[in-house]
């Protein structure tokens, strides 16, 4: 069974369910164009693939983005880690990986296909696409996502490519364009139900002016969100949701209405590291079961270990800041320049974070298996488990400690914070 199908099974089975999906959102394709696979500055262990320029013109490091073979390789390593629920990709990278490839056979990880491209993520160079209202657009039919082709075979009900899509909708406060959007959504939901195909549903923010005060439209998407579903019967309706998140009033109001409701969130523009690690900590923490990122991971500088702490923290392993200043750790070992300094990089950007962090009291995330829970009181911690079961062997090299054994990062040269991380996450990066 994929880890998505086991999680949403739990999570229908029991409203104290810790399940959490993760997806990685791969399919900036769609959007970016040249940009989408993102800073060459990470590569996959296969390293750089060939790719054509004129010295006399450019070079490829003057160029500075990743190409799509090295985009796929980066897909095909994620994947095999194992960590994330969902790999979201366009049809096209889909096809190559999923039916081609078929990546995803034996793997836990379910693959997914933008189902829609409206034209507010048409972010093409020196284009205008975004600035005006949205409309809607699909350009891969669902049969094309399930097999690759213009009509399936569905006798076996079986398919070779992808059965679970991305359909986003972005309300605008205008009448008749809501109503557009919502007539194509109608038609998307009939189609899959008769195909037999999954969707989750994306809610944007309007990407222009709505006349709706900042305060008021967490409740208006809120409102519309449910307005429309409650239209959906069961066979119609999406496996989740993905949307901004607005703080924690706007998140509890959602998850509150319906237990059934599977609410996620989106990553939305890269930001700092704590940036990303306090929006999927504090979501979580305020009824999320879901988050999507996309630039969040993709630009970050080791996309593997940013990926295995996002993990641990929705698993209470550590809290964002300490995630935020082992993460660096990590990238320090492996000799990675990092984008920011430390300092610069637990610093909050987000304005709906920033917001929930000045309004409420900060908490406190306990280590579980903590590595020093074995530790002397003077001294170096011995041997302990790892995550799964395997012993890592402890470094002859004391760090600072607080009253209650957890590690004071604070204190922690590099050097310290290297030694504790690698017997922490042991096996992590290989």
């Amino acid at each position: 069974m994929k880890s998505l199908d086991a999680k949403l099974a739990e999570v229908k089975a029991s409203s104290s369910s810790r399940a959490f999906i993760l997806a990685d959102a791969k399919d900036a394709d769609m959007a970016f164009g040249v940009r989408a696979p993102g800073p060459r500055s990470y590569l996959s262990r296969r390293g750089e693939r060939p790719a054509r320029f004129s010295p006399e013109v450019w070079s490829r490091d003057e160029f500075g983005y990743r190409n799509l073979p090295e985009f796929l390789d980066i897909i095909r390593e994620v994947v095999h880690q194992g960590l994330v629920d969902i790999m979201l990709m366009s049809a096209y990278v889909s096809e190559q990986l999923c039916i081609k490839e078929q990546l995803f056979r034996d793997s836990p990880v379910t693959p997914a296909a933008r189902a829609n491209d409206t034209t507010d993520v048409w972010a093409i160079r020196h284009g205008c696409y975004t600035q005006e209202p949205s409309q809607p657009f699909r350009s891969a039919s669902i049969d094309q996502i399930q097999c690759g082709k213009i009509e399936c075979e569905r006798g076996t009900g079986e398919f070779p490519g992808a059965n679970l899509g991305l359909y986003s909708i972005t309300f605008l406060n205008e009448l008749e364009a809501d109503r557009e959007a919502l007539l194509w959504f109608k038609a998307f939901r009939e189609e899959a139900e008769r195909k037999k195909f999954r969707y989750f549903l994306e809610v944007f923010d309007p990407n222009v002016s709505s006349g709706l005060a900042p305060g008021r439209l967490p409740e208006f998407i809120n409102d519309n969100i449910l307005r429309v579903l409650a239209g959906v019967p069961e066979a119609g309706r999406p496996v989740f949701l993905k949307i901004v998140y607005h703080g924690p009033k706007a998140m509890e109001e959602l998850v509150q209405y319906d237990p059934k409701l599977v609410v996620g969130v989106l990553g939305g523009s890269a930001g700092t590291t704590h940036d990303a690690f306090k929006l999927i900590h504090d979501a979580r923490k305020h009824g999320a079961r879901a988050a999507l990122f996309g630039r969040k991971i993709n630009q970050a500088e080791h996309q593997l270990a940013f990926i295995k702490f996002l993990r641990l923290i929705t698993e209470d392993q550590v809290g964002p800041e300490d995630a935020v200043r082992a993460y660096h750790s990590v990238l320090d070992a492996q000799e990675i320049k990092p984008r920011r300094s430390l300092e610069k990089d637990l610093e909050l950007t987000d304005p709906a974070l920033v917001a929930d962090q000045a309004g409420t009291r900060r908490a406190t995330v306990q280590l579980r298996n903590n590595p020093l829970a074995a530790a002397k009181p003077n001294g170096a911690p011995s041997a302990a488990p790892g995550r799964n079961g395997n012993d890592i062997a402890a470094p002859a090299l004391e760090w600072p400690q607080h009253a209650d054994g957890l590690p004071d990062f604070g204190r922690m040269d590099s050097a310290q914070r290297a030694a504790y991380h690698r017997a922490r996450l042991g096996r992590m990066m290989r």
